[in-house]
């Protein structure tokens, strides 16, 4: 499949997303899926009997949890998949959802991401038995020691001082790349974290693991994200939502090499499979690095972002830490990394991040995201990133192939099917508007149960 294009077309033709918050324990995922969906579903103008499959993403749960969402839409007998792929569960949603469209095996395909996470840091439940990390953490003994933080902590940290070490990166780069973030997430409305700090805030936070401090890392998050994707076909039957379609027009999900237990630290956080995956998306989308002019990158820490530019080619080898320093990561500069604010200040629900990363995308392609729009924007970038291991890296375009340009919220409130622009606001929806999404042939009061009435009670 190396460099080759699919058999047809994928294009995201709607997205929805639920605001990211704290995991206290009060919203659950059948709430969170629910919500995103029939989002998507508004903004894809289309009703849950077009659907052909079913992708649910998830990490903590149980087995069916994705049938659990999706029955709340209508119970029409449509295969569904429900995917684990760490933190890039969510963006390995989406290629699955390609790979069905693109084989002729589905013309329509929702992919639903939520979860209900535990506070504090990522946990394993699975004691009995071998941690697919394992072999990661052994590697880190060997080579700088292991302490009582954190896994991610150590393994994305230890990758930081190594390209300090290494290439002359400082603490106060990736402190810069934190107060970027912050900044941007103040205009994204539905990131956990919407405040903004300063350089020495930022380094002044409580230190977690050298280099890394608090305000450097992302948060545990609840959350939900979903996107539909359609075939050539089926957008053709509906000329009318071909303005705002996003191509796929190139993607990759590639694993680990045996350079993952090279002694690096930056190996041992996936490096060689981003550089993998980006190759192969960039080669079939017929795009180079410098073509990008916005990019959602998986920045769970900011020790990731940096190593992560460098893996995508969006900077000279070595030279992530001076594409930082010029203000190359943010509006004005060479390229605006995470608008939406980056799983450091958004939140990281993990099997909502990698879809979140393309609703985000897809509003800028469109020209919706007109408190934060990219102008000029004729290509976008994803990465999410997984460790254990899992890269995915994805180009979008738009289906029209023209540029982006700015549109009014008053006009996108007439054409996004909630009333309103999604893009900019955080808001709901109505019970006419379920209506108008759920299955008309095979819906299910029992299936629904109350979740409706516990979403609008948020609203």
């Amino acid at each position: 499949m190396e460099g080759k294009a699919p058999k047809a077309p994928t294009y995201v033709i709607g997205v929805g997303l639920t605001k990211f918050v704290k995991p206290r324990g009060k919203i659950d995922y059948t709430e969170l899926g629910f919500e995103a969906g029939v989002k998507a579903l508004l903004d894809a103008h289309i009703n849950y009997d077009d659907v052909d499959a079913g992708i649910a993403c998830y990490c903590y749960g149980d087995s069916t949890c994705g049938q659990r969402v999706f029955y709340q839409f209508g119970m029409t007998q449509i295969p569904i998949l429900n995917v684990n792929n760490n933190c890039s569960t969510g963006s390995t949603g989406l290629y699955l959802g390609r790979k069905l469209i693109a084989g002729s095996m589905a013309n329509a395909v929702l992919v639903v991401g939520f979860e209900k996470m535990f506070p504090g840091s990522l946990q394993s439940f699975f004691d009995d038995r071998a941690h697919p990390g394992e072999r990661a953490v052994e590697m880190t003994k060997a080579t700088r020691g292991y302490t009582t933080a954190p896994r991610p902590l150590q393994l994305f940290g230890n990758a930081g001082r190594e390209y300090m070490e290494k290439f002359g990166a400082r603490n106060e780069d990736l402190a810069e790349i934190a107060r970027v973030n912050h900044e941007h997430s103040k205009r994204n409305p539905y990131s956990q974290f919407q405040d903004e700090y300063t350089l020495e805030q930022i380094m002044g936070s409580r230190t977690v693991y050298d280099p890394l401090t608090k305000l450097q890392c992302c948060p545990t998050s609840d959350g939900g994200a979903a996107a539909v994707l359609v075939s050539q076909a089926f957008l053709d039957a509906r000329p009318h939502l071909k303005d705002q379609a996003v191509l796929i027009a190139g993607q990759q999900l590639a694993t680990d090499a045996p350079s993952l237990f090279s002694s690096s630290s930056i190996d041992l956080v996936g490096n060689e499979m981003t550089r993998k995956a980006a190759k192969d998306a960039y080669m079939e989308a017929g795009v180079q690095a410098s073509d990008f002019q916005v990019c959602e990158l998986h920045d769970c820490f900011s020790t990731n972002e940096l190593v992560a530019l460098d893996a995508l080619g969006l900077c000279d080898h070595g030279k992530a830490h001076e594409m930082v320093r010029k203000g190359d990561i943010t509006y004005g500069g060479r390229i605006v990394v995470n608008p939406s604010g980056g799983l450091i200040s958004k939140g990281h629900p993990l099997g909502a991040t990698g879809i979140a990363q393309c609703a985000e995308l897809v509003w800028h392609l469109r020209g919706w995201a007109n408190n934060r729009l990219v102008h000029g924007t004729t290509v976008a970038l994803q990465h999410n990133l997984g460790l254990g291991g899992a890269a995915v890296v994805t180009v979008y375009k738009r289906a029209d192939g023209r540029t982006a340009q700015a549109v009014s919220n008053v006009e996108v409130s007439k054409v996004s099917g909630m009333g309103y622009n999604p893009a900019v606001e955080a808001k709901g929806f109505t019970r006419s508007q379920v209506d108008q999404v759920r299955s008309k042939k095979a819906h299910s009061a029992w299936a629904l149960a109350d979740t409706l009435e516990k979403a609008e009670a948020r609203f």
